[in-house]
């Protein structure tokens, strides 16, 4: 029996001895744990449904939401932000539409028909240097008699007048809607930048180079503005023909290209074809003719106001 006791209990020394080693075995292997997938995340972005040429407006149905692995910088995840939005290269199809591939800038605030036009100013000719880039504007012009008022001068006398009414005002200085600098309103400015009727440009420009341009700043709720049917109609500088396009942007570009000139910017067309009234001057002594009167064997000759007698 005691030997029994022995082998048995021998046996179960040997069995914890295996069963050590296994775990130590088991312990020195790495723990397995189950793999969860993971989604991957995906960003709406709007891209081009077909190709995009540059220079053409965007229409909406040109364009598509797109879910991708990555969101690019400057791209858009609504397709109705980028309607009417005109791009300056051609973007290929199914490409995103980025922000710097677009038109952006003075030229996405200008209307149709409109343009961007810089004119000079100081502080004494644009409200104390206190427009704003969004403020409208009237301008004033004047121009000065030319010399003494001789005739055929273009500018018969000196005037001041209104020459283009509600103008909106699209930068001041170095100050623009929506930049990072708005620009200081103590600085020096010399230019500001409106958005001008294309009709106007000739306009604009005439007045400020013989004259002197005056910015006078508006309520934006005072919707008095210049009656152009109240005048008549400039001839321009060059003759429209009279089949020329009715519509109204060929028209208005049709109107700039025919120029104006100074004469009938200050009002003097109707006069420009007519002759010049000539300068009154001193009244002058004119001599009478000689007259001659027979006398007896004599003649006598009157001459203004000495009388001779000559033989026969």
């Amino acid at each position: 029996m005691p030997n029994l006791t022995r082998i048995v209990a021998g046996a179960l020394i040997a069995l914890a001895l295996l069963l050590g080693i296994f775990a130590w075995t088991l312990s020195r292997q790495p723990a397995v744990h189950p793999v969860t997938p993971v989604a991957q995340a995906t960003f709406p972005v709007v891209v081009a449904a077909r190709a995009l040429p540059a220079g053409k407006p965007i229409t909406v149905d040109a364009l598509r939401v797109q879910s991708l692995p990555i969101n690019p910088e400057g791209a858009f995840g609504d397709p109705s932000l980028l309607t009417g939005r005109v791009p300056t290269a051609d973007i290929g199809a199914d490409a995103p539409v980025l922000e710097a591939q677009l038109s952006s800038g003075l030229a996405e605030r200008i209307e149709p028909g409109e343009r961007a036009l810089a004119v000079r100013v100081d502080e004494s000719n644009a409200v104390g240097n206190r427009l704003r880039p969004g403020n409208l504007v009237d301008v004033f012009f004047t121009l000065k008699r030319e010399g003494n008022g001789a005739s055929g001068a273009e500018v018969e006398r000196s005037q001041a007048r209104l020459l283009m009414s509600k103008v909106r005002v699209l930068a001041f200085g170095n100050a623009t809607p929506g930049a990072d600098n708005p620009g200081d309103a103590n600085g020096m400015v010399r230019t500001a930048v409106l958005a001008v009727p294309v009709a106007q440009i000739d306009n604009l420009t005439l007045a400020e180079t013989s004259g002197r341009l005056v910015l006078a700043l508006r309520n934006p709720k005072d919707e008095e503005v210049v009656d152009p049917g109240a005048f008549a109609p400039a001839e321009g500088v060059l003759k429209i023909s009279s089949h020329a396009s009715a519509g109204d942007d060929a028209q208005a570009s049709t109107r700039a290209a025919a120029g104006v000139g100074l004469d009938e910017l200050a009002g003097n067309a109707g006069s420009a074809g007519k002759p010049s009234a000539r300068p009154q001057t001193a009244p002058r002594l004119v001599k009478p003719a000689a007259r001659v009167v027979a006398a007896n064997d004599n003649i006598e000759v009157i001459r203004g106001g000495r009388t001779e007698s000559v033989a026969r």
